[in-house]
């Protein structure tokens, strides 16, 4: 397939100085924050420019949207969801052109690119039927002709802090859901990655122009760590989804709890895959390998630890290496290859440090790692994925690095491997291999994971939308996506009805006049 990179961005909207902010139609900036270049990890290329955005342009925004969710929340949730089913269709328009700038401005293969923008298409439909599905429940009353029960509000305005790695697709599954019910957004995407921003921006609003939506449903402001700050500590935004690190997480949950808001946070994974003895090994070498290389290792779920049985370690050490060797690493819009570059020479640096306190802590190394050098290989981003066998207790090991590092642990027994799996920080994303009915349902048991998703006979990367998505622990708790992640993005009422002629009071006090 041949990809003009200058056609996708000229059909996307996205020009080489492209503005800071939008409350939908309205674009603007000021040049007080400065210009950021963003080039590509694929080449080294520059893409575009993008101007940053200071406080005066953030409040601008902010203002714009509590106008527009005055009006938003009038409209019927079913004819929101239109308007979302019309996002959906516009993006199945541009899926190609989407995700091929997906893949050249974050990195991630062609491939994976098109599914992102496939997830932004699956929650659109997943947000339509729950338009119509906003539903709370009735209760008995202890008081005669009374009738209890409770409802759901829109809260106002969602704050979206998302990062580089889903640049678009995390995105989408809280704006979807927040848009049909009721409220409006305000989207910080990462300031890695803000041209894929751009673009989604301009098709939402082409969707809402269309329909008439207020001028301010859909926001976007593009700037620095200062921007999600601002979000953070602003009382107009009752709630701030945050996706990133652990140390993003905390700073942006503890300054919204300081103002009792609400937070919804998608912080980091150290996530593991048990291989049983009792595991089809080869179905075991798709998924880790998959969720080891798949992104370059840069997914919050992506396999970082294999807790292999002693009785088949070996024997899977062997397929690992052979399938290690057999890893095309290059050009991610090149379909044949199967692993791009890192995000930057930041994340190689990150990447390169993790390997050396890995030996100085004992690993050893299977498959060895390194940057790779070469013409193809310009702009300094591309690394090679790699295997150690370590120990669960290394620190290296108990910290996530976002980079294609797999480590190998053995052990004999299967609460063994449910104790190393768990006894890390962190709680998003884990997986068991195996036959064995008792060994899969102990793992899905009380005793078994603590983690927010828990899968069998599945690795740990590639979460479908209809369930909910999130982690324990240091991941942050937060719940998105299917289910009912919804209800976060809606204040709860409970409704007492007197339909009788006189007031008694709950629990039988007498309060007589």
């Amino acid at each position: 397939m041949s990809l003009n990179i200058s056609e996708i961005l000229n059909h996307l909207h996205i020009n080489d100085n492209n503005d800071a902010y939008s409350t939908g139609n309205q674009w603007g900036s000021s040049t007080g924050a400065g210009v950021k270049t963003i080039t590509s990890p694929v080449d080294g290329k520059k893409i575009a420019s993008v101007k940053l955005a200071t406080e005066d342009d953030y409040n601008k925004v902010i203002a714009q949207a509590a106008g527009a969710f005055k009006k938003w929340r009038s409209v019927p949730a079913p004819k929101r969801g239109e308007i979302v089913r019309q996002i959906g269709e516009a993006l199945r328009a541009k899926k190609q052109e989407l995700g091929a700038l997906v893949s050249y401005e974050m990195g991630k293969s062609l491939q994976e690119g098109y599914g992102e923008v496939q997830e932004m298409i699956d929650i659109c439909d997943f947000a339509v039927g729950l338009s119509r599905q906003l539903y709370g429940l009735t209760m008995q009353s202890e008081r005669a002709e009374h009738r209890m029960y409770e409802q759901y509000h829109p809260l106002g305005i969602v704050g979206i802090i998302s990062a580089f790695n889903f640049p678009v697709a995390v995105w989408s599954w809280n704006a979807m859901l927040a848009w049909v019910c009721g409220d409006v957004c305000v989207w910080k995407p990462s300031e890695k990655t803000p041209l894929t921003a751009i673009a989604c921006q301009h098709i939402a609003q082409e969707v809402f122009a269309k329909n008439d939506v207020p001028e301010g449903v859909s926001c976007l402001v593009i700037g620095d760590r200062v921007v999600g700050e601002l979000m953070s500590n602003d009382p107009r935004v009752p709630l701030v989804s945050a996706t990133g690190s652990t140390r993003m997480g905390k700073a942006v949950g503890a300054a919204v709890g300081a103002r009792l808001g609400r937070s919804l946070l998608e912080l980091g994974g150290n996530n593991a895959i048990i291989v049983s003895q009792h595991a089809d090994l080869d179905t075991v070498l798709v998924g880790a390998v998959f969720g080891a290389v798949g992104t370059a290792g840069q997914r919050c779920t992506s396999t970082r630890r294999l807790i292999i049985h002693e009785s088949v370690y070996d024997q899977f050490k062997q397929k690992l290496v052979k399938a290690y060797a057999q890893v095309r690493i290059g050009n991610p819009l090149d379909e044949h290859n199967h692993m791009g570059p890192l995000i930057d020479t930041d994340a190689v640096k990150m990447y390169m440090d993790a390997i050396e306190k890995c030996k100085t802590e004992g690993g050893k190394f299977v498959v060895e790692g390194g940057k790779l050098e070469g013409a193809e290989y310009t702009s300094g981003c591309y690394v090679k994925p790699c295997i150690a066998e370590v120990e669960n207790g290394y620190k290296i090991v108990q910290h996530e690095t976002f980079a294609p590092i797999l480590y190998l642990i053995k052990y004999s027994s299967l609460e063994d491997a449910i104790e190393m799996q768990n006894a890390v920080p962190q709680g998003l994303s884990s997986a068991i291999m195996t036959n064995n009915l008792r060994e899969a349902e102990q793992f899905l048991s009380f005793a078994g994971s603590d983690c927010g998703i828990a899968n069998v006979n599945i690795g740990t990367s590639g979460a479908e939308i209809g369930g909910a998505f999130g982690g324990e622990k240091e991941t942050g708790g937060g719940r998105e996506s299917g289910s009912d992640a919804w209800k976060v993005y809606m204040r709860r009422q409970t409704n007492t009805i007197n339909y009788s002629t006189k007031l008694p009071l709950a629990q039988g006090i007498k309060f007589d006049l």
